[in-house]
């Protein structure tokens, strides 16, 4: 499922007009992307929690050329999927 399908399908589901949909999908995902970057964590009850990992920089290596070279510190979203989503997923409801 990509974006324009879950906009299509909370339209048919909540009898809304795509527009509207749109508009909520685009406000959810701005409020959680702006979450992120200021540094919150978003927890989502059933569904999972997102979050933003730190990493230090550090000294690589190019594997072609074997040269060193510096990797910056950098920060990445991470996704943890809360039990009841992964057991839905796994095929155990209940």
């Amino acid at each position: 499922m990509n974006k324009s399908d879950l906009i299509v399908t909370l339209s048919k589901d909540a009898g809304l007009t795509q527009r509207k949909s749109e508009e909520i999908v685009n406000l959810m995902f701005d409020t959680m992307s702006r979450a992120l970057v200021g540094g919150d964590r978003i927890e989502i009850r059933g569904f999972g929690s997102f979050a933003v990992k730190e990493y230090r920089g550090y000294t690589g290596r190019n594997p072609k050329t074997g040269t060193k070279i510096e990797v910056d510190d950098k920060r990445l979203p991470l996704f943890k999927t809360g039990k009841e989503l992964r057991e839905k997923v796994d095929g155990q409801e209940g």
